[in-house]
C-alpha cells in the first residue's frame, strides 16, 4: 500500500506494478480500510488496469466509484478514459460532448475532448479547443504547452512562442520551459532570441550562488542550454546577417566570439567529469571534435 501511496504522491504511473498490488488488494476489499485514501486508490487502480487491458477491473473500480460519487467529473472522466481504451474516438468524442453540453464548465472534460481530437488528427480543431479553453482557465500551464506544441508540430513557431511565452508568464522559475522557448525560438530561426534565452536558462541552472561559473560543472539542463549557446554563437559567426533578421526584434549580443569561446570551455568541462558526475563523459570525444570544429 504504502508503495501505491508513493506512485500516487509522484504521480507515477507504473501500471503493471500498480495493478498487481492493486488487485490483490481489492480483491480482499482492502480499499475499505484505507478511509478517504481508499478512493483515490480505486482511480489509481482503475487508470492501471485500462492501460494493462483489464477492463474487467477497470469497471469493477468504476463501479465503486460510481456508487460514492454519482455525478462525480473525475468518475466522468475516468469513464471516458476508458471508453477511449476500447471503443472508437469517435464514440469517446460524443460522450465528452454531451458532457460538456449539459455543462460547459467541465475541466477535465475539456481536456479530454481536445486530446481526442488530436488523436483523431482533427489539430485545427484541437488547437481552436485549446484556445477557446484557455479563455477560461487561463493558468493552466498544462495547456498552454499542449498548444505550444500544437504549433511547433505544424511548424507554426511564431504561434508557439507565443503560447510558450504566456508559459513563462505562468511558470518563471522553471529552467525546462524557458529551454522549450529557446530551442523554438532557435527552430524558427530567431537566433538573437534564442542564444538570449539560453543564457537565461544558463543563469537560472548555475547552481551554488557562491561558486563562479569557472568553478562549477555544467549538469543536466544547463548542459543542454550551453549546447544552445553554442549552435547560436556559431549560425551568428557564419552569417552575421542573423543578428538583424530577429523577428522579435531582439538584439544579438555584441560579445558573440567570446560566448562561443565560453560554451565551448563550458561544454569541455561538462564531458571532462569522472565518477558519478561522469555519466555526462560518454561521448565525450565526439563532443570535443564538434565544439572544436568551430
Amino acid at each position: 500500500m504504502e508503495q501505491l501511496a508513493t506512485y500516487r504522491s509522484q504521480n507515477t504511473r507504473a501500471s503493471q506494478e500498480t495493478f498487481e498490488k492493486g488487485y490483490l488488494i481489492l480483491q480482499k476489499n482492502g480499499h475499505k480500510n484505507m478511509g478517504d485514501d481508499g478512493w483515490d486508490f480505486l482511480e489509481q487502480l482503475t487508470l492501471a488496469a485500462i492501460d494493462v487491458g483489464r477492463t474487467d477491473v477497470a469497471d469493477r473500480c468504476l463501479q465503486l466509484l460510481s456508487d460514492k460519487f454519482p455525478e462525480s467529473a473525475r468518475v466522468e472522466c475516468l469513464t471516458g478514459i476508458r471508453i477511449e481504451a476500447v471503443d472508437s474516438l469517435e464514440t469517446a468524442l460524443k460522450y465528452y460532448d454531451d458532457l460538456l453540453s449539459t455543462d460547459s464548465a467541465r475541466e477535465g472534460i475539456w481536456k479530454r475532448k481536445i486530446s481526442v481530437l488530436r488523436r483523431m488528427g482533427k489539430v485545427d480543431k484541437a488547437a481552436n479547443e485549446l484556445v477557446e479553453f484557455l479563455d477560461t482557465y487561463y493558468v493552466d500551464v498544462e495547456a498552454w504547452l499542449e498548444l505550444a506544441d500544437i504549433y511547433a508540430t505544424c511548424n507554426q513557431y511564431d504561434q508557439s512562442l507565443q503560447a510558450l511565452s504566456q508559459v513563462l508568464i505562468l511558470a518563471p522559475q522553471n529552467p525546462f520551459y524557458a529551454l522549450q522557448f529557446a530551442e523554438t525560438a532557435y527552430t524558427s530561426g530567431d537566433i538573437p532570441l534564442a542564444i538570449k534565452v539560453f543564457l537565461v536558462v544558463v543563469n537560472m541552472t548555475h547552481g551554488d550562488e557562491s561558486e563562479t561559473l569557472a568553478e562549477s560543472t555544467p549538469l543536466g539542463v544547463t548542459v543542454r542550454a550551453w549546447y544552445g549557446v553554442k549552435l547560436c554563437a556559431r549560425r551568428l559567426r557564419q552569417d552575421p546577417r542573423l543578428s538583424t533578421s530577429s523577428s522579435s526584434q531582439t538584439t544579438a549580443p555584441r560579445n558573440v566570439e567570446l560566448l562561443d569561446e565560453l560554451a565551448t570551455e563550458r561544454l569541455r568541462v561538462a564531458y571532462s567529469s569522472s565518477g558519478k558526475k561522469g555519466q555526462l563523459a560518454q561521448g565525450r570525444d565526439e563532443v570535443f571534435a564538434w565544439v572544436a570544429h568551430s
